[in-house]
């Protein structure tokens, strides 16, 4: 049985039965990983010929379903079949790791949004836009993305408390600072790309601002010459947070421009605008060829802006977007 591997067009030999990342790993082709247990999604690959029996349904990629995503760790294979793995220069290893934090601040960002900070027992290596699970109690667990990078002091994740939410009114109300907390991760696929050397477009609407702070934190703080256009949304005024930390990034780096917009009529702050961060993409940027995307935030808001963006010329391989289908607020 063969398994060709785009974009090599290289052939391995295999067996019917094998793990589709076992055989990756056999033959040497450099794969990202992480968890190994089909959670994390970072070992996607692309299907392009061929069946496999993939167990890994719920973490297929949701921006478009005519790319049928499989997860290596989770792919059996069962006869011939051709697998486009992603590009050696994106690849990251980050094993998952379980590891126990402590809470060190809660702090008020808006009026509906915090700042959960802890300070795990061990370093947790990750990469920017990458997300983690945090348990609380048997009872309160969430997935929630890093808004830092690995080399700050604290974990800082965004939390919306949501009215009636089980686990957000958890962490507003009875969650305090000293109590443990287990972490689990790094999880995730949409994270920085740092070989891409062409403009990058960051697209954050709500709380899905902590990844896609954490992009353009480690695109600028590592040094990555690339032009970044960062387009923040909220519903009203009152609703953007940590415009003291965007507004600085600006200031500092040239190469960053910062576009803020309103939903709703009111208040516009400091680089604001009345509208969606779609129709504003769109009406700021016409030819997105050569780009890498980041989109963050709600599921019809990732999905509209994933449309969006490939529309305008990006090839869909280079749009990274994580959105959370959760069950439970």
């Amino acid at each position: 049985m063969e398994l060709t591997l785009l974009p090599s067009r290289r052939t391995v030999r295999c067996a019917p039965g094998d793990n589709l990342l076992d055989v990756l790993e056999r033959a040497e082709v450099p794969v990202s990983h992480s968890c190994r247990a089909g959670r994390c999604g970072t070992c996607r690959c692309r299907l392009v010929q061929g069946e496999v029996m993939d167990g890994g349904e719920e973490q297929r990629r949701p921006l478009d379903a005519t790319l049928p995503y499989v997860l290596a760790c989770q792919t059996v294979l069962t006869g011939d079949c051709t697998i486009e793995v992603p590009e050696p220069d994106e690849i990251v290893v980050h094993p998952a790791r379980l590891l126990k934090a402590s809470v060190v601040a809660i702090d008020d960002l808006s009026h509906e949004v915090k700042a959960l900070r802890l300070k795990p027992n061990k370093p947790l290596s990750f990469s920017p836009g990458q997300h983690a699970e945090l348990q609380f109690t048997p009872a309160h667990v969430r997935p929630y993305s890093m808004a830092g990078l690995p080399g700050d002091d604290e974990l800082v994740f965004h939390v919306r408390v949501v009215p009636g939410g089980r686990v957000t009114q958890y962490i507003a109300q009875q969650l305090r600072v000293g109590d443990s907390v287990r972490l689990s991760g790094p999880l995730g696929n949409g994270y920085l790309r740092r070989r891409h050397t062409g403009p990058m477009l960051c697209m954050a609407a709500g709380t899905g601002l902590a990844p896609v702070l954490s992009i353009v934190r480690g695109a600028l703080e590592g040094g990555m010459a690339n032009p970044v256009h960062l387009y923040v949304g909220a519903r009203a005024r009152r609703d953007l947070y940590a415009l003291d930390v965007l507004e600085a990034l600006a200031a500092c780096h040239p190469q960053l421009r910062l576009h803020l917009l309103v939903a709703e009529p009111g208040e516009l702050p400091r680089h604001g605008r009345a509208g969606l961060v779609t129709t504003a993409v769109e009406h700021d940027l016409r030819d997105l060829a050569g780009w890498r995307a980041y989109l963050c935030g709600s599921p019809p808001m990732v999905e509209a802006a994933s449309f969006l963006v490939r529309k305008l010329g990006i090839a869909p391989d280079h749009v990274h977007a994580d959105a959370f289908y959760p069950s439970g607020t």
